[in-house]
């Protein structure tokens, strides 16, 4: 059974947004990573960087994909968009701020 900690590497490694290609894990994008041992199941919450954002539906698909192609052992992977907190771009991580110009 996957960590936490692994499940966001492999976000953070093969999950970006493709309009400014930094990926979702240092854009903040990921707020909670639960997992149930019992049910070999793993709920991610989510948001994005607008509610509004085009690419939103790609963005979730990718995120399952990743996650049941690098985990093969899980039986459900549930991604789950949420509004609460509203994302802004003090969530991003410092190289993320610092790829984007924010100082």
């Amino acid at each position: 059974m996957p960590t936490v900690e692994e499940i966001r590497a492999v976000l953070k490694e093969n999950v970006y947004d493709p309009e400014i290609m930094i990926n979702i894990v240092d854009l903040g994008l990921v707020y909670d990573i639960q997992i149930d041992e019992e049910r070999k199941a793993v709920t991610i919450d989510m948001t994005l960087t607008s509610p509004g954002c085009p690419i939103g539906p790609q963005i979730i698909r990718n995120v399952e994909h990743v996650v049941r192609e690098a985990f093969p052992e899980l039986e459900d992977v549930q991604v789950n968009l949420v509004w609460t907190p509203l994302w802004n771009p003090e969530m991003m991580s410092e190289e993320a701020k610092d790829r984007l110009g924010f100082f």
